[in-house]
C-alpha cells in the first residue's frame, strides 16, 4: 500500500487551507521509523509557525508544502529505516515530531527513531498523543530552565490549558507548592490537578494575591508576563513559552527571565512516563475528533475555551498493512 489518508495544507494559511485527502505514504530515511498513527494531537498557533510551512524556523528556508500538521503522535512502528535497531517493528511508541518535518495528521508518518519513547503502560493512544509537546514543554521549562526544587513556590499562568495543566501537575509531583491562574469555571478543575491555590484571573489582579514566588511559568504573555516580575522573590525565575521576558521590567536585579521553545526529547518523555505510570501525572483531553474533522478541530482550537488537549483519532487496532 503506497497511499494513505492524510490532512494536508497545499498553501500557507490557517485551518481553511487543510484538506482531508489521499497522499503518498512516507518512506523511512536513514535513522527513521514509519509509525502507523493511532492518534495525534494539535496545538494552538501551530499553523502560524514558519516551521510548519518551511524548512527553517524563521521562514527564510524552502517551502515544504504540501505539509501535514500535528506534531504529537502515538502509534505503532511498522518499518525501520537504515541504521535503526530500536524501537522495533510492532512497538507502541509516542513522541514529539521535529517541527521542520511533516506531522501526524495522517495514517502513517516517518519519524526520527531517537525522539520516540515507549508508550506508557495503561495509557491508550488518544491519551498518549495528548502528552508529548505539552508535557515536554512543562518539563523542560520547570526542570531544565527553572531548575525547580522541592519546596519551592510555582505560579502557573493558564493552569487549565494544554501546557498549563501539565505544568501544574509536574510542579506538584516534583514537590513544589503550586498557585495557578484560571477562569472561574476552571478553578475546581485546576485545583484537582494539584494547585494549592487557584486565582480567578477575571476577579482580581493575581499580583495582589500572590507573592514570594520562586518560579513563574508563563503561558499567557503580554501584561500578565510583565506583572509577573513583581511576584518573584529575589533570585526567582520567570519562564515564558510565549515571548522573551523584558529584564528591564524586573523589580529586582537578582531575578531572571527565560524564553524557550520545546524540543523533542526521549529522555524527558521517559521521565514523564514514570510520572504517568506512578499515577502522579494524567493527560487532560478536551475532545477527540476523527481525522476527517481535523480542519474543524483547528478552527475550534483558535476560538473556543478548552480544558487540556484536542486529539485527532486516526485508527484503531493493528496496522492495516505492515511494510515488508
Amino acid at each position: 500500500m503506497d497511499t494513505m489518508r492524510a490532512v494536508r495544507g497545499h498553501r500557507r494559511g490557517g485551518p481553511e487551507q487543510l484538506v482531508h485527502e489521499t497522499a503518498p505514504r512516507p518512506e523511512p530515511g536513514p535513522g527513521d521509523v514509519v509509525v502507523a498513527v493511532r492518534a495525534a494531537s494539535i496545538t494552538t498557533g501551530e499553523l502560524a509557525w514558519d516551521a510548519t510551512w518551511t524548512d527553517s524556523f524563521d521562514g527564510s528556508g524552502r517551502d515544504r508544502t504540501p505539509i501535514v500538521p500535528a506534531h504529537e503522535v502515538s502509534g505503532v512502528v511498522v518499518e525501520q529505516g537504515a541504521g535503526v535497531t530500536a524501537p522495533a517493528v510492532g512497538a507502541e511508541v509516542y513522541g514529539l515530531i521535529p517541527f521542520l518535518r511533516d506531522g501526524a495528521a495522517a495514517e502513517y508518518v516517518a519519524v526520527p527513531a531517537g525522539v520516540l519513547a515507549a508508550k506508557p503502560d495503561g495509557l491508550d493512544h488518544p491519551r498518549a498523543a495528548a502528552v508529548p509537546l505539552a508535557a515536554l514543554t512543562a518539563w523542560q521549562g520547570l526542570v531544565d530552565q527553572a531548575h525547580l526544587e522541592p519546596g519551592q513556590h510555582v505560579l502557573v499562568h493558564g493552569g487549565a490549558g494544554g501546557v498549563g495543566s501539565f505544568a501544574v501537575q509536574i510542579a506538584a509531583a516534583l514537590g513544589a507548592t503550586v498557585t495557578a491562574t484560571a477562569s472561574a469555571r476552571d478553578t475546581g478543575f485546576v485545583a484537582g490537578l494539584g494547585a494549592r491555590h487557584v486565582i480567578d484571573y477575571a476577579a482580581g489582579r493575581f499580583d495582589d494575591q500572590v507573592a514570594d514566588v520562586d518560579v513563574v511559568f508563563d503561558t499567557v504573555g503580554g501584561v500578565t508576563q510583565t506583572r509577573s516580575w513583581s511576584v518573584l522573590r529575589p533570585g526567582g525565575v520567570l519562564v515564558s513559552i510565549v515571548a522573551p521576558p523584558d529584564p528591564g521590567a524586573a523589580e529586582d536585579p537578582a531575578t531572571r527571565g527565560v524564553f524557550f521553545v520545546v524540543e523533542p526529547d526521549r529522555d524527558g518523555l521517559d521521565s514523564i512516563s514514570e510520572l504517568i505510570t506512578s499515577g502522579r501525572l494524567s493527560p487532560q483531553i478536551d475532545r477527540v475528533v476523527p481525522l476527517a474533522q481535523t480542519r474543524a478541530a483547528y478552527e475550534a482550537l483558535e476560538k473556543e475555551h478548552r480544558r487540556g488537549k484536542v486529539v485527532i483519532h486516526v485508527a484503531d487496532g493493528q496496522p492495516t498493512a505492515a511494510v515488508p
